[in-house]
């Protein structure tokens, strides 16, 4: 007798799918470069979600085979979230997304913007010192 569970591979079958759809290369997107030294890198927001059920049916006779009936859906969205901005060794975060609405929110937007001046900052007192 085969040991193995039809709904379990019906998953199995979809998540592996779903994997191949999910890759690295959909969250960050191919560098683009422009002809005036900036870079460009395209960011989104990756949603899954997954459900799935089946049923074995009684066998009166007692075979081996017993009927099944099963299904699984995935639905997944993708949303562009903003670029990664690369020019002469700053990076930048441009959203493309509303304004954020809460302090934090706008915090964490800045956070980039911060560091490269900070950086900028440190560089410009060690090349006076």
């Amino acid at each position: 007798m085969d040991n193995k569970n039809p709904i379990g591979e019906l998953m199995e079958s979809t998540m592996e799918n779903v994997r191949n759809i999910l890759k690295v290369d959909t969250v960050v997107g191919d560098p683009i470069f422009t002809p005036d030294g900036i870079t460009l890198v395209p960011v989104s927001r990756i949603s899954v979600g997954f459900g799935g059920g089946g049923l074995e049916f009684s066998n009166k006779k007692g075979g081996e085979n017993r009927p099944y009936g099963g299904g699984n859906a995935t639905g997944v969205k993708i949303d562009p979230i903003g670029f990664l901005v690369i020019k002469e060794g700053n990076v930048r975060m441009i959203n493309i997304l509303p304004a954020a609405n809460t302090t934090i929110d706008r915090i964490i937007d800045l956070v980039p913007q911060v560091i490269d001046r900070v950086e900028g900052f440190i560089n410009k007192q060690n090349e006076e010192s």
